[in-house]
């Protein structure tokens, strides 16, 4: 019996997104709680499921905001660590007229950077049903190396391990850097959740079924999804492909957490579910669930702390 239904490791951090402007102005920006990583284990939390942080914050204001965030939400946070030197990594967020946005980051270096391979608590993984992890925890050393630790312990552990490559471009050295880091994340993964611009950066297609056929000449992917933005979703396992519309809403404010609402509602799936025998009408329910997650926190601003209950994603699907 395991202690935890998905731990996962990697970026904590503050998003300074638009709130209004000042009587002068000037654009008002709010602390919001964010970080790949944990926006997934939020959602998962309020689908009723057992969920623990691996990372870093600094010792710092914010880095005390994010940890009661954090705990807030109902995540364990055992193996959050704080350090004494680096400051809590921060972005700040512009958002588009279509509610797209542009991020600037403040990470050079960055607490989330500073985990250490020794600070990565190895009872946490090995209690976990799934190991979930990105990118962002692949970008400088040392995290580097204590993600490939924590994903050493998952395997040997039997875990799942499901992977969101979470591309931002302003934090790489180099996009080859970037890219042998995806190709690891894809050579170790059970469940990808990738997106249309990920899949074009690694295969050069707009065409997505050829796109996730030249990633399976080359790794195994057993379950991969690829968000589409406001063409919906699609989702491969063996010779099945299956699509599903989005719920486009009239009230969208922002897309932040919009794929990491999508990868949690996925992964809730497949821990009610299973990853054995998934038929069409297993994946088409789904990704309908999965979208209209997704759906939802994009009239929201922010993520982390305002993942919606289960009632509203049916609400949105009836």
């Amino acid at each position: 019996m395991k202690k935890f239904d998905v731990v996962a490791l990697g970026e904590l951090l503050i998003d300074f997104t638009e709130n209004g402007v000042s009587s002068q102005g000037n654009p008002i920006l709010e602390a919001n709680p964010g970080g790949a990583p944990c926006n997934v284990l939020a959602m998962l939390a309020k689908l009723g499921k057992r969920t623990a942080f691996i990372g870093k914050v600094g010792n710092d204001s914010f880095g005390r905001q994010l940890r009661t965030a954090v705990e807030s939400c109902g995540i364990n946070v055992e193996n959050l660590v704080e350090d004494d030197t680096v400051h809590t990594t921060l972005a700040f967020v512009h958002t588009l007229a279509d509610g797209d946005r542009e991020c600037s980051f403040y990470r050079n270096p960055g607490a989330d950077m500073m985990l250490t391979a020794d600070e990565v608590r190895a009872d946490l993984i090995r209690g976990a049903r799934i190991f979930h992890f990105g990118t962002l925890s692949s970008t400088h050393e040392p995290v580097r190396t204590a993600t490939r630790r924590a994903l050493q312990i998952a395997q040997e552990s039997g875990c799942l391990i499901s992977f969101d490559p979470n591309l931002r471009e302003p934090l790489w050295d180099s996009m080859e850097d970037a890219r042998r880091e995806i190709e690891n994340g894809l050579s170790v993964c059970d469940i990808l959740k990738i997106s249309d611009n990920e899949m074009e950066f690694l295969t050069g297609t707009t065409d997505y079924d050829r796109g996730v056929a030249m990633l399976r000449e080359r790794f195994p992917l057993p379950l991969a999804f690829v968000t589409l933005g406001k063409e919906g979703s699609r989702a491969y396992y063996h010779d099945l492909r299956v699509s599903a519309s989005p719920f486009l809403s009239d009230n969208t404010i922002e897309t932040t957490g919009a794929g990491d609402t999508f990868a949690a509602c996925a992964l809730n799936y497949i821990l009610d579910h299973g990853m054995e025998n998934l038929t069409a009408e297993n994946l088409k329910e789904l990704l309908t669930f999965a979208n209209a997650g997704a759906s939802v926190i994009t009239t929201r601003k922010g993520a982390l702390k305002v993942m919606p209950e289960r009632e509203e994603i049916e609400a949105v699907m009836q």
